[in-house]
């Protein structure tokens, strides 16, 4: 089964950059569908962006659209989010995770919790104002 890794976080100002990395090990990357969510302390965890296997369909939360990107690089096995134009709400723990193959999925994104099944051990972002 896929493991991973995520990396990039930690502490910037509103307005700064920040490009989280997540590093997939053990299984075809390609193989698998990703998304990006995150965790605010003492809220649930939510959809941030997703993206296929093939890289060709992403989706993005409404208040992330237009800020954030998410891509893929599948001879690294490593999926990015490049978040700009940072705000203090995006203070959280964030996390990616990967979705098992499904036939005929290669251009499939998913965006509910339940969807993935695998998760990495988060990496902690936080804006200050």
């Amino acid at each position: 089964q896929v493991q991973l890794v995520e990396s990039g976080g930690g502490l910037v100002q509103a307005g700064d950059s920040l490009r989280l990395s997540c590093a997939a090990s053990r299984g075809t990357f390609s193989n698998y569908a990703m998304g990006w969510f995150r965790q605010a302390p003492g809220k649930e965890r939510e959809f941030v962006t997703a993206i296929s296997r093939s890289g060709e369909s992403t989706y993005y939360a409404d208040s992330v659209k237009g800020r954030f990107t998410i891509s893929r690089d599948n001879a690294k096995n490593t999926v990015y989010l490049q978040m700009n134009s940072l705000k203090p709400e995006d203070t959280a723990v964030y996390y990616c995770a990967a979705k098992a193959p499904v036939y005929n999925s290669v251009s499939r994104y998913y965006t509910r919790t339940y969807e993935y099944d695998y998760w990495g051990q988060g990496t902690q972002v936080t804006v200050s104002s």
